[in-house]
């Protein structure tokens, strides 16, 4: 957990010992592991009045919360939180990903933005986020605002109660996107990249054709390879 974390009243996450005035910032992402549907990278500032208000409602990684719940929460974190909410479709992650061949420098732009997004609004310098690389692949895509922060990556990040939050925001944002593809492509797009995911995908192909893929699918992913071996 760290020396400078510790648990809050839920016994469960974790928040600063020194939060100051200034408070801090978590983010989160969801949708990586997603064959159908946007990456989504969320963040939003913490401090000890927020944490106070946000306590009660058992805010804890979004993976464990079912999906009604989900936009309950976010609704309120986004009344009582500044935040931020980047959206990287299909098509955008498309052509980040042929151009930086790597997901984690996609997702340290992400988490850069919705950084750089925030300290626009208000004055920080505690980051935490989920671990997903080298601390150096978010460090390198902050402007100058952001160079300023004292970053943390932590594994399961979601112990921390702001990346507890984000990871909510961004996964109630992927959900909803993920509906507007479903009704966009005249199928429900399954979440996951199991052989679930390959059904549809051979319908969407069916459908729309190879080059429509790129509109639905992050196409980089094994499951592209199936569906197109078995269309011949």
């Amino acid at each position: 957990m760290g020396k400078n974390f510790k648990k809050n009243k839920m016994g469960n996450l974790t928040y600063p010992l020194r939060i100051g005035y200034k408070g801090w910032i978590g983010t989160d992402e969801s949708g990586k592991g997603d064959y159908f549907g946007p990456l989504v990278i969320a963040g939003l500032h913490m401090n000890k009045d927020r944490l106070e208000q946000l306590s009660y409602l058992n805010i804890r990684d979004s993976k464990k919360i079912s999906e009604g719940k989900i936009f309950e929460l976010d609704f309120k974190i986004r009344t009582l939180c500044p935040y931020s909410v980047v959206v990287i479709g299909p098509e955008k992650y498309n052509i980040l990903y042929q151009k930086m061949k790597n997901l984690n420098r996609i997702l340290a732009w992400g988490h850069a933005r919705v950084i750089e997004n925030i300290l626009l609004r208000l004055d920080c310098d505690k980051v935490v986020s989920d671990k997903f690389g080298d601390e150096k692949f978010i460090k390198n895509a902050l402007m100058e605002k952001g160079k300023k922060i004292t970053l943390k990556q932590m594994h399961q990040g979601e112990r921390d109660f702001a990346v507890a939050g984000a990871s909510i925001l961004a996964r109630a944002e992927f959900l909803r996107r993920l509906t507007y593809l479903s009704k966009e492509s005249g199928f429900e797009l399954p979440k996951g990249s199991s052989f679930l995911a390959d059904e549809v995908g051979k319908k969407i192909l069916e459908k729309w054709g190879k080059e429509n893929l790129v509109r639905f699918v992050k196409l980089h992913f094994k499951n592209t390879e199936k569906i197109l071996c078995a269309s011949g």
